[in-house]
């Protein structure tokens, strides 16, 4: 019997223990030199959201810093309030351990995060981009200077929401968004809307970008990373 006692005072120890917390992330470099350890991946299915492609989450591309995680599924959850029915896909982030992730130039530390441009058709009715292989999940689409593609349109209210959103998520936790990078021409439609005359304080890429990023906006977070030579 007194075996018994003890082994399952033993286990109601072993219970009582409390879980060992999750290791933090810590990005090194910048986005266009860097990398990171312990990313997460951002999750797979939201009330609102999804990743851009099931094959490119399997591979292993969709990896972030934990904070930004937080910002971009925290955005996430306020916008199924403030604009239900709207879809939002997220595109590729980074690797597990950062580094160069072919064919982007950055997303090599853990604080770059595409997203894919939301859509309406032409009743207006919030619309899913189309994604296969074919189009290489998204990426090459081609949208006109005015954001149309067969009877699709760029929802621009509904990506000034979304960047607003990630604007304030991210003050929340003490960083900030330094660059944005999307298609010039559609970025002047992006600020003509009601919500989008907040969004004049954010830092959109002056120059013209490498690629067009008309079927998707590129957003870099200002985490404190260690220098690339930090252990």
């Amino acid at each position: 019997m007194r075996s018994i006692a003890l082994a399952l005072t033993s286990l109601m120890l072993v219970v009582a223990l409390p879980a060992a917390p999750a290791l933090a992330s810590t990005c090194f470099g910048t986005p266009g030199n860097g990398r990171i350890v312990h990313a997460v991946a951002l999750s797979v299915q939201g009330r609102n959201f999804s990743p851009y492609s099931e094959l490119g989450v399997s591979l292993g591309r969709t990896y972030v810093h934990a904070t930004v995680r937080d910002i971009v599924e925290s955005a996430y959850t306020v916008l199924a309030q403030e604009l239900p029915g709207v879809k939002f896909v997220y595109g590729e982030t980074g690797l597990k351990n950062g580094g160069p992730m072919p064919p982007h130039r950055t997303h090599r530390n853990g604080t770059s995060v595409d997203f894919m441009v939301p859509v309406r058709n032409h009743d207006g009715v919030p619309a899913t981009l189309p994604a296969s292989p074919l189009n290489r999940f998204g990426y090459d689409l081609e949208f006109d200077g005015n954001g149309r593609l067969d009877d699709l349109r760029i929802d621009f209210v509904a990506i000034a929401a979304h960047l607003n959103q990630l604007d304030k998520q991210a003050r929340q936790r003490g960083t900030r968004i330094s660059r944005v990078i999307f298609d010039p021409g559609l970025t002047r439609h992006l600020l003509g809307t009601l919500g989008g005359t907040r969004l004049a304080s954010l830092p959109f890429m002056k120059a013209k970008p490498w690629i067009r990023h008309d079927e998707h906006y590129h957003v870099d977070f200002a985490i404190a990373c260690k220098a690339t030579n930090s252990r």
